[in-house]
């Protein structure tokens, strides 16, 4: 006999509480470990295949493994310290672009940059204000991020710990089922499967789209020769996961780099206007529907609020972990949606009982 439902929602209660006390407490030490985690996450899929295709379970970890080796080290050395230096030059040249954009305005729209104008001072101001406050953040990042035990836990643990998960994958799973209670067994992995089915869908299929639109648009940019190029593209993918958002971000940074650069010569600024024209089409007409689905359940609204509150509460592991957190409360809540839905609640009495208590 199963235990009475308020005994249950007072022990569930409890372990969520120790839960958010343990991030709050213990979130940058757990850090590498929710990184492993959603690296091997992301990648079961792939071992699963290899699986299939007759490997066993140690060598589709290896070839990941060494796979992901590789592909950090032509990052680390092709892309990465130009993406740095492209970024620091960006931070740079802001105030000489807001100067440009405010003598521009200034030869069309004389009567909006007159001297002493909100929008001529609002200029004036934003570049030093990036320069200045960009390069502070860049700094404290990098000089945060330069620590050896950062280092050591981001570059060595992470991994480790990513291997190991993905090759225990499906043993931790299966365990995890043995100690689920039997008599709510059935319920919890529908829902588990229902909430794996919404996370996969989002975070390994917008993960995918962003990769792809971000590389498209970094290389894209390069070959017709904008400044900054790579920066625009990273930027324009890590936003794509917010519907419009990464487009609309991305191309207005391009198309505005590209008025500077390119002005007098409109065929590259048509070319700019076109690349993310083309990824907009692809994306929504190829990548979206065949990579994440049309019934992820994720609505862009509560995945910015998840991110919001739990970023504020726990910090970046809390933002790690808003995404599960939100698909699984979007499953519950629909699951009790539908059982309110058949219950007596919703539905009232039978006519015949009505008719008793009459």
């Amino acid at each position: 006999m199963a235990l009475p439902v308020r005994t249950q929602l007072k022990y569930w209660g409890i372990s969520a509480v120790l839960l958010a006390v343990v991030l709050w407490y213990l979130g940058d030490v757990l850090l590498p470990f929710v990184l492993g985690g959603a690296v091997a996450y992301f990648l079961d899929p792939v071992a699963d295949r290899l699986e299939a295709a007759g490997a066993s379970r140690r060598l589709a970890t290896g070839i990941i493994t060494v796979a992901a080796i590789l592909l950090f080290v032509v990052l680390f050395l092709a892309v990465i310290p130009t993406l740095v230096r492209q970024t620091g030059q960006l931070i740079e040249t802001a105030p000489q672009l807001f100067r440009d954009l405010q003598a521009f305005l200034s030869e069309q729209f004389p009567s909006v940059m007159i001297e002493g104008s909100p929008v001529r001072e609002t200029l004036a101001t934003i570049g030093t204000t990036i320069r200045d406050r960009g390069g502070e953040l860049l700094n404290t990042a990098l000089s945060s991020a330069a620590s050896l035990l950062n280092i050591v836990l981001l570059f060595v643990i992470v991994p480790v710990v990513a291997v190991y998960l993905l090759l225990d994958w499906d043993r931790m799973v299966g365990r995890i089922d043995e100690l689920l209670p039997r008599e709510h067994a059935p319920v919890i992995r529908r829902l588990a499967h229902d909430i794996d089915n919404t996370l996969a869908g989002f975070i390994r299929g917008m993960g995918s789209v962003c990769l792809i639109l971000g590389t498209y648009y970094a290389v894209a940019l390069w070959a017709v020769g904008l400044n900054f190029g790579l920066v625009v593209g990273v930027v324009a993918g890590l936003l794509t996961f917010i519907p419009y958002v990464g487009a609309i971000v991305g191309g207005a940074l391009a198309i505005g780099l590209a008025l500077f650069q390119f002005w007098g010569e409109w065929y590259w600024i048509v070319a700019v206007v076109v690349i993310f024209q083309v990824g907009q089409v692809v994306e929504g007409n190829i990548l979206t529907p065949n990579l994440v689905g049309s019934s992820v359940g994720l609505h862009p609204v509560w995945l910015i609020l998840a991110l919001s509150v739990f970023g504020s509460l726990f910090g970046f592991v809390g933002m790690l972990v808003a995404v599960p957190v939100a698909a699984a409360l979007g499953v519950i809540i629909r699951f009790v949606v539908e059982q309110y839905m058949d219950s007596r609640l919703y539905r009232g009495s039978p006519p015949g009982e009505r008719d008793e208590d009459a």
